[in-house]
């Protein structure tokens, strides 16, 4: 769907009213023409107007034309929807952009495709390069397993092959790798890593959590050229997916001058909000949180891990795993070590988000939180734990009581419940993926994606929260469809949630007089289409701070296929 920019500013998109020959109360812009969501519950307005980046004034269209001038862009909505800027909750920009350019697994749909796909790869690669590629998950394929070395090794016998899963928590490495990286029969398995082996003791190749660290060495670190073109790719990807931010989680320290810089010279237009992996604690409780320039980036948070992947049984479960009665899969931090962490960012202010993904995993998050805040003001802390996909329904509760953030991915449990049940077994799915019930519980609920992980697309998380379907209308009693959210719910997830996660409420999360003008446009109305019709949603126009960052007929990004 087209909209129509009436006037065109000349320059800078929306510049600001101090540009304008003339000083007056004009506007820079004004919107309307489609359906405006304030975010504020249900609320819709005829029109918005813009200034200096800013909201200056919402309400009917025939009052607020009274504010423009002869330089104010008039934006017609054209029918398009108009929302608070989405923002991503939790995902991964460098590994966005890295999906874009390196070797995609995203949608391969079978052991035999995978193994295809690596032959053509080791055919064009030089002797000694390492096939390295990312986002290949075997649930769904015929095949019913996870590959193996034994399927590579055909496919590339002399070149190392190193293909991390879906979800960043297993790998499958060829024999080459393996032998280049030392690992056999002998070979233990690393504190929070399993080395996945056969009835005779033999590596298969499936290597989980920290165990990847063994082969991971044989990539070759991107360049600082290339970790610049990774974030310009991801930003560029999900502007056009009509994100006007992200929650960045696990961010090296050493790239934020990098991600600053490149903010600040527009290369990443959209905001971002770090959280930089343990390396980066000691430095950021010295600094205290930190800005770009333009104040589009912010850093102050630290991601840690608590436990694995559910897909590669590393999530950390209070009873064995049902389809493995010899794992309960794996904890990635000692209580020493994660007690110690918490002491020093409750001591610095610095907001704590843990990776928990299993029922044991999220209850010692929440025991270690709460002896950590037992004399601390949790809402100026604002500690959040990632994922949240498995919490016994008595720790429930406990996310509210504590103040503790659930920053969900609703896309996880429409992927996730093909494979779920055979994991957990009946009893555990009534706390899994329970987004009604931590909503009702009076927890605050962050919605995300977990990018690269999971596509990206916002379409797809607000479907799966508000539908708890498969993209292809899938769903069973197993699925706990009561577990879906409001349309209004779903909205809040990724606008005013968001918000106040990063500690930015009094600046975005709704479209109100002073906030900031950061802006979602999409093609359908989300709020009342059909469930089916949510998924055909597009980007029409992304804007953060009253300038378009990208709108349809912009080149086209690099965005996986469908």
């Amino acid at each position: 769907m087209k909209y129509a920019i009436l006037i065109l500013l000349v320059g800078t998109a929306l510049a600001s009213c101090a540009k304008r020959e003339s000083a007056g109360p004009a506007i820079d812009a004004l919107y309307f023409g489609g359906p405006i969501y304030t975010g504020v519950g249900a609320a819709t307005v005829e029109a918005v107007a813009v200034a200096d980046g800013r909201i200056a004034a919402t309400g009917g269209l025939a009052a607020l034309k009274k504010l423009a001038g002869s330089e104010t862009a008039l934006v017609d909505l054209d029918g398009a929807a108009m929302y608070p800027g989405f923002v991503d909750g939790h995902a991964h920009l460098f590994g966005i952009g890295r999906r874009e350019l390196t070797l995609n697994l995203e949608g391969v749909g079978s052991i035999e495709e995978l193994v295809e796909i690596v032959a053509a790869n080791a055919g064009e690669a030089k002797p000694g390069e390492v096939v390295y590629g990312r986002g290949w998950i075997e649930t769904g394929w015929p095949e019913g397993r996870f590959p193996t070395r034994d399927d590579l090794d055909p496919a590339s016998p002399e070149n190392p092959v190193i293909l991390l899963r879906a979800d960043g928590h297993a790998l499958v490495a060829n024999s080459a790798a393996l032998a280049q990286a030392g690992i056999d029969a002998a070979t233990a398995d690393p504190a929070g890593g399993s080395i996945e082996r056969d009835a005779a003791g033999r590596p298969t190749g499936i290597l989980i959590d920290n165990a990847m660290s063994l082969v991971e060495a044989l990539v070759a670190a991107p360049s600082a050229v290339q970790r610049e073109e990774a974030y310009a790719a991801g930003a560029e990807v999900y502007a056009a997916y009509g994100w006007t931010g992200l929650h960045n989680m696990s961010v090296d320290p050493n790239d934020l001058d990098m991600i600053e810089r490149l903010s600040d010279d527009g290369t990443i237009g959209i905001r971002v909000y770090n959280a930089v992996d343990p390396s980066g604690l000691d430095a950021l409780a010295a600094s205290g949180p930190r800005a770009s320039k333009n104040a589009r980036v912010l850093t102050r948070a630290v991601k840690l891990y608590m436990d694995g992947a559910l897909g590669s049984r590393g999530a950390a479960l209070l009873a064995p795993y049902a389809d493995r009665p010899d794992t309960s899969g794996l904890l990635l931090m000692t209580p020493e070590q994660g007690m110690d962490l918490l002491a020093k960012a409750k001591a610095a202010g610095v907001q704590v988000a843990t990776h928990a993904i299993g029922d044991r995993g999220n209850r010692l998050v929440l025991d270690w939180y709460e002896a950590a805040l037992a004399d601390a003001d949790a809402l100026a802390l604002r500690w959040r734990i990632e994922h949240a996909q498995i919490v016994d329904p008595a720790d429930i509760p406990r996310f509210a009581r504590i103040g503790v953030i659930a920053s969900m991915q609703p896309s996880h449990a429409i992927g996730d419940l093909f494979f779920a049940p055979a994991r957990l077994g009946a009893g555990r799915l009534d706390g899994a993926y329970a987004w009604r019930s931590l909503v009702d519980s009076g927890a605050n609920v962050v919605g995300g994606s977990d990018a690269p992980v999971e596509r990206g697309d916002p379409a797809i998380e607000f479907y799966a929260a508000v539908a708890r379907r498969a993209l292809d209308g899938t769903q069973s009693a197993e699925w706990r469809p009561q577990q879906r959210l409001t349309r209004v719910e779903a909205l809040r997830l990724f606008t005013s949630a968001a918000a106040f996660a990063s500690f930015q409420e009094d600046d975005l999360g709704t479209i109100e007089v002073g906030k900031r003008a950061d802006f979602s446009v999409f093609s359908k109305d989300l709020m009342i289409v059909p469930e089916a019709e949510i998924l055909k949603a597009k980007a029409v126009m992304t804007v953060v701070d009253g300038e378009v960052v990208w709108r349809e007929g912009d080149e086209p990004a690099r965005i996986v296929p469908d």
